[in-house]
């Protein structure tokens, strides 16, 4: 039987930023038991932003923690399992406004949780052929506001098949490493749809944020960038890698 539901919630409008990273940059951080996911023999890193709506944790309403923003900095890796390979993402840093949601996301999955105040704006075009929207998220860190920002434009549509689009968003595992091994857990969403984005941008202090190597990554040129719609997502709660 799969583990049950932990969490389910809304996650809208997801502005992806995503850059090609030397893969053995990435391997120290490789949780035991997965290998690094390559899209056409490409490595990828991903800072993505977007709002958390309608959160419920086994099945309750929080009150005051149910919408929020988040904004992590991802990964790719995969696992096989008796089914065929899992494709997962592993999470460098994850940031939320709501002190609560960290503390729990860290006991639960292990994962690297920060709070800190937090703002969005969202503007999505309607597809319009002139129209370009604005999707932006911002942190504050250390008194100064940071943030990423897209800018989509025309319609959102599906994602062609074996393209970075699809393989950036098709990912349906979470992996993180904990003093006791590893922890796998599923997150149960449909497909989605993506506008294309016109220009990003990423500013801040990203070195006192994430540490020196991954801000190399985050000023370096993008790979690609786009917005997802999102939809209702299914968190699963987590298994040890000793249950495998």
């Amino acid at each position: 039987m799969p583990p049950r539901h932990f969490l389910t919630a809304d996650w809208r409008y997801l502005a992806m930023i995503n850059y090609q990273v030397d893969p053995s940059q990435l391997r120290p951080r490789v949780p035991r038991g997965t290998e690094l996911d390559l899209w056409n023999d490409r490595t990828f890193v991903s800072l993505v932003g977007f709002l958390f709506l309608k959160t419920r944790v086994l099945g309750i309403p929080v009150p005051f923690h149910r919408d929020f923003e988040e904004v992590n900095l991802r990964f790719y890796v995969r696992r096989r399992a008796a089914e065929g390979w899992r494709r997962g993402v592993v999470f460098i840093k994850e940031i939320v406004p709501r002190t609560a949601v960290a503390l729990v996301a860290r006991a639960v999955y292990g994962e690297k949780y920060v709070a800190l105040p937090m703002r969005h704006r969202i503007d999505v075009p309607s597809g319009q052929a002139e129209k370009r929207g604005s999707v932006q998220y911002e942190w504050k860190f250390n008194g100064e506001w940071n943030g990423l920002r897209v800018e989509p434009v025309e319609v959102a549509r599906a994602t062609a098949p074996a393209s970075e689009e699809e393989f950036i968003t098709e990912h349906y595992w979470g992996y993180s490493t904990t003093a006791s091994g590893t922890i796998e857990y599923g997150v149960e969403h449909p497909r989605w749809r993506v506008w294309r984005v016109a220009t990003s941008a990423v500013e801040g202090d990203l070195a006192g944020l994430y540490g020196a190597e991954c801000a190399r990554w985050l000023e370096q040129t993008p790979s690609s960038a786009f917005l997802a719609d999102g939809s209702p997502v299914v968190v699963r709660r987590g298994a040890s890698w000793s249950s495998w």
